[in-house]
This record gives structure tokens, sequence and C-alpha cells, in this order.
């Protein structure tokens, strides 16, 4: 059986993510193939298509989200994201029971006695007049009939798990502050979710199986889990089983890829590219030593923006004071501070914040 090092899986994720070469695929084309894109901080997503699309204009994903062909909802790992109209239609029934679990595994105190399907029935009801919501308005329509939990714990239960909730416009917006105001998905987008096929082999799980090695393969089964935090796909996994290819990575873990999907040489060049905070190529994963060393794991989960030179996180990049500043995770080439110098003058053009400066931390 193949074995794919750290270096072969890197290009593929790379090529995957469209990070080997810009593509010049449409918007909502670009957020199905990628899976949706983490968007809990509203301004990254753009950030992350900048440096995958050419010539991306950041009205285009304006234009969707008003447009309703890219809806924010929570979803994989009971986290916004970014994703189409119809994945939000399509997944939403199967990630169900996962973000009630995850909601009452981390209020379990709180959230104890109270009936779930009882407050869903509720939070339904109040929506049903079709008005949007802040999470505290739809609370204050529900308290009075549960006065126990707190009103942070009684909202977050109902936008993030019991009541499939749109974010809506202008939240997540280009360069706009919105708080969010939140409506019933199928309000949103005119048309019910779709309901969980019956039978067995787990049918949306093995669509699911199947989009993720196309963004994200080779990979394996808990690199599958990690990425859209559900438990119990090995009935999709066994259903598409025939169909995958297998290799092995250097731990001995297995595998699993779609047999024509790109699989660069491990030697093709990786160009500079800057990542959002939460980007999918860093967070889709549960082994992420592909694309991060281990001493800097931490940085894919607190929130930093990060730089790839050669196709590995290798700086972490803020803006202040109308400076973008890089900070490096180990010393640059020349060569290498060069081309990141480049593609950070061209990140400060699309950011279009007033920013004076590019500096690398290892300049005077």
């Amino acid at each position: 059986m193949t074995i794919l090092d750290n270096r072969a899986l890197n290009r593929a994720t790379l090529a995957r993510q469209h990070l080997l070469t810009r593509t010049d695929t449409p918007v909502p084309e670009a957020v199905a193939h990628l899976c949706g894109l983490q968007a809990q901080e509203p301004q990254e997503p753009f950030i992350g298509l900048w440096s995958r699309l050419a010539g991306f204009d950041p009205g285009r994903l304006d234009d969707a989200l008003t447009g309703r062909t890219v809806v924010r909802t929570h979803l994989m790992r009971r986290t916004v994201h970014l994703v189409t109209a119809g994945d939000a239609l399509a997944w939403r029934a199967r990630h169900d029971t996962m973000l009630r679990q995850r909601v009452r595994g981390t209020y379990r105190n709180e959230l104890a006695g109270i009936d779930m399907d009882e407050v869903a029935a509720a939070g339904r009801a109040v929506t049903a007049d079709r008005q949007p919501r802040t999470m505290r308005e739809l609370v204050q329509a529900l308290e009075d009939r549960w006065p126990g939990p707190p009103r942070r714990v009684l909202g977050e239960l109902l936008v993030a798990a019991l009541v499939p909730m749109a974010q809506l416009p202008p939240r997540g917006l280009w360069q706009q502050r919105a708080g969010v105001r939140n409506l019933p998905l199928a309000i949103w987008l005119e048309r019910d979710i779709d309901p969980l096929p019956t039978g067995d082999g787990d049918p949306v799980g093995q669509r699911l199986l199947r989009r993720y090695l196309a963004a994200y393969g080779p990979a394996a089964g808990a690199d599958l889990r990690a990425w859209c935090g559900l438990t119990g796909l090995p009935a999709a996994v066994k259903a598409c089983r025939e169909e995958l290819v297998v290799f092995r990575d250097e731990r001995g873990r297995e595998l699993l890829d779609l047999p024509d999907a790109p699989r660069p040489h491990p030697d093709t060049p990786a160009p500079v590219r800057f990542l959002p905070a939460f980007d999918n190529a860093v967070l889709g994963y549960h082994d992420r030593s592909r694309i991060i060393d281990a001493p800097h794991l931490g940085l894919s989960v607190a929130g930093h923006r990060t730089v790839l030179v050669d196709g590995r996180v290798t700086a972490t990049w803020t803006v202040r004071d109308h400076r973008l500043h890089i900070s490096p995770l180990r010393p640059l080439t020349a060569p290498e501070q060069e081309a990141v110098h480049a593609e950070a003058q061209d990140l400060a053009t699309f950011l279009d914040e007033g920013i004076e400066d590019v500096r690398l931390g290892t300049e005077d």
C-alpha cells in the first residue's frame, strides 16, 4: 500500500483547498467545494476566499449572502459557517443530534431537567411570525416558561441547536459591523430543511464523506469526524469504501481518498498564502501535522491569522496601527522574505484598511 508522507499530504491539501493556484471559480461554487468556511469572525471568510480565488471581489460574497445562495448558520462542530443554501438544507438534519449533544454537554448543569423538544417547539412558535430576532429577543419571549437557565445558555440552545437558524445580513457583509439577527433557515431560504432519508448506509453521511475528501483528502476517519463533529459515520464509510482508494500515512493510519482527486508531486512549489483565523486548511483535520508543526498547534484554535510558506504555517499576522505585522515562527530566507512581502502588499491593498506599512517581525 502506498505511503504518503506529510509533504505529499500537504500538497494534496493545498491543491484541494485552491491554495496552490488561485481559481476563477464563482463564489458560491467555491464555498460549496470547500464545504463551507468557518465564519464566527465575520470578516475572515473574505480573506480565505481572497487567498483562493483569482481577482476576488468582496461584493460577490455580499451578493451571495443577500441573494440567499450562501448563508451563515451553526453547522459543523457547532461553529458558525458560511455554507451554500443547498448544503445548509441538505446537511442540517444530519447534524441535529450532534448540535444538541454539544450544547447539552457544554451546559449540562444549567440545562438539567429541560425538555429540549418543548423548548424547540416554543422557539418555532415564536419565530413563526417571520420576524428576525436577536438572541436576547428570542430568550425574552421564552424565559417566563424556562426561568432557570441563564439567558445566554437558553439562547445558545435555541439558535445553535434546537431551531435551525440563519444569521441575516448585514451580519457578515464586507467591512460592516452588525449584530446577529436570527431567522429560521426554512423561512429565510423559503424551503424546508431536507428530512433524513430512511434506510441503511447513511446516504447524507456518504455525501458528506465524498465532499470532504474532494476538499480535504486524503484523510483518515478521525479527520472527517474532527471536521464535521459527527461521530456516527462508520456506515457511510463502509458504504463508500469500494469506490475509494486507500493509502497510509507515515504513522500507519489508513487514509481514504477519491480515485481521481488531485495528489500533486511532493516537490510541487507552493506559493506564500495568508490565511484567516480558523481557516479550513488548518482546522479540517484531527492530525494537522500535514500543515502545521506540533509546537504551533495552539495557533490553529486560538484565532491567530497565519501565513503559509512552502505550504506550512510559518508565521502569524495582524493588522494594527495601520501596519500589517508579520511574526515568523522560524527564520525566513531572503527569497522567502521577499515572497512574503509581495503577498502581504497585495493583501494590504485588498483589505483596504489604510495599511501604510508591511513589517516582518525580524526587521528593525
